[in-house]
């Protein structure tokens, strides 16, 4: 699970992060990337629709992009917002896919993080 320090939790982030981040899309996710200042703590945001599946299913993907996102900050990604937005093939994809699709969105950042 990620540590609270690792959380988008507030709407303007999540907004800023969106609007104002580089667009990496992938076969089952379309991320959104943001740098921060050196030495901060990398954070993640999930955006998982209906459009996914069931709450089952929806609920699955989004643990799977978490996972990803822990495995992550243990390999020392920093200084980085990342906003994930699941498209509904996610709900077929396997977590190396889902893990790959997170790092590369990651490595488009000034160096922070490299897949």
């Amino acid at each position: 699970m990620l540590a609270k320090a690792n959380r988008i939790t507030s709407a303007d982030d999540y907004r800023s992060v969106v609007r104002r981040g580089a667009k990496v899309a992938g076969a089952h996710t379309v991320s959104y990337v943001r740098s921060r200042q050196a030495g901060s703590d990398a954070r993640f945001g999930f955006i998982v629709s209906k459009k996914v599946g069931t709450a089952v299913r929806r609920n699955l993907v989004r643990r799977r992009l978490k996972a990803a996102g822990h495995e992550m900050v243990r390999d020392g990604a920093a200084g980085f917002d990342l906003v994930v937005r699941a498209l509904p093939s996610a709900a077929g994809a396997d977590f190396s896919a889902l893990r790959d699709e997170l790092r590369r969105a990651a490595a488009r950042t000034d160096g922070a993080f490299r897949a």
